[in-house]
């Protein structure tokens, strides 16, 4: 399976823009006084190129993998918690299991590459690249070809799947060293800007995770470009999530970003196709302080601040009632004219 970048299309349409901005102009309000939910309206608007946007069938995905670099101390939780959490996810009682279930948002749980074998279930896609990414402080967390694969089989998993939303989650053990490691790399910040604690490590776990970081960052100095630095730093899920969102673009569905992990997806995403960050909203701004450094990369503003830093994509489906209002607004809030309420130029 080898991946092809397809082709995304900006979502800049002037015309459209005025149509829409007139149209909320004249709902029952001052004008722009709904704020962030007005631009978020627009963006919907321009997404699916309609003056009367609609959200259907939305998907939640996390994708699930494990990292060889656990394995150096740089998270407090052992691998075993990512095939783990999966079976919490598949058993309903994690926290983005319970946030699915009561916005309606259908949730499929990828193994991009967990380092167990799960029995099929419904729910649960099996796109396994391998039973982890590598180490990568002794060598690229993925080869090319399973860089590749990892990509492409993200594609295919929208691909596969009805609704023009998708919402971007993961799941993996060591994956937030892999996010800092391509914020540095991509972005140029200090890695020591970019490293949080992730599952909770202490001072003295934090110290050594930086020091791990800045010695694979070394290790890989001529990984440069967007996929080489995906592939020497991982992970699987990461690769997924990238091919997921490019997928999706091209699809012109909406592309819901969580928080630091899948931001990082989404950054090596837009570097090879610029115009996906139009169809990005992005979720939440995580407590992890690269997240912050990551945003402002993507040159988004996040919907939400909650001091969340729990990943799953938990943060995408708390956000997902604003932009369910948002399309509501437009459709369903009276006019000035329709409800025979005077506007302020009549006054």
């Amino acid at each position: 399976m080898r991946f092809e970048l397809p082709s995304i299309a900006p979502i800049h349409d002037a015309a459209l823009a005025q149509r829409l901005q007139q149209r909320l102009d004249r709902k029952t309000k001052p004008q722009g006084s709904l704020g962030r939910l007005e631009s978020l309206v627009l963006q919907l608007g321009l997404i699916q190129r309609s003056e009367a946007p609609k959200l259907d069938r939305p998907q939640m995905l996390v994708f699930a993998g494990d990292h060889g670099l656990v394995a150096r101390g740089v998270s407090a939780f052992p691998s075993d918690v990512t095939w783990q959490m999966v079976e919490n996810f598949l058993a309903g009682g994690a926290a983005v299991s319970v946030l699915a279930r009561q916005h309606g948002l259908a949730l499929t749980v990828v193994d991009a590459g967990v380092a167990h074998d799960f029995a099929p279930r419904a729910g649960l896609v099996d796109r396994k690249v391998a039973r982890g990414t590598a180490d990568a402080l002794a060598g690229p967390a993925m080869s090319e070809a399973q860089c590749q694969q990892a990509l492409a089989a993200g594609m295919a998993v929208v691909h596969e799947l009805p609704g023009n939303a998708v919402l971007l989650g993961e799941m993996g053990i060591g994956n937030s060293s892999s996010a800092a490691l391509l914020l540095a790399r991509l972005s140029g910040q200090p890695i020591d800007a970019c490293v949080g604690r992730g599952t909770g490590l202490d001072d003295a776990g934090l110290a050594r995770k930086r020091a791990v970081l800045a010695q694979v960052l070394e290790r890989h100095a001529g990984a440069t470009q967007p996929l080489d630095a995906l592939a020497a730093f991982g992970g699987f899920e990461i690769a997924m999530l990238a091919g997921a969102a490019l997928q999706a673009a091209a699809e012109r569905r909406v592309v819901v970003v969580d928080g630091f992990i899948a931001s990082a997806a989404v950054l090596v995403a837009t570097r090879l196709a610029p115009a996906l960050a139009g169809y990005c909203v992005l979720a939440h701004r995580s407590a992890e302080p690269g997240h912050a450094l990551m945003v402002g990369e993507l040159g988004g503003e996040p919907l939400l601040d909650l001091g969340l830093r729990l990943g799953e994509g938990s943060g995408a489906a708390l956000a997902w009632p604003l932009l369910d209002s948002a399309v509501r607004v437009l459709a369903e809030m009276a006019s000035f004219e329709s409800a025979g309420v005077s506007d302020r130029s009549e006054s």
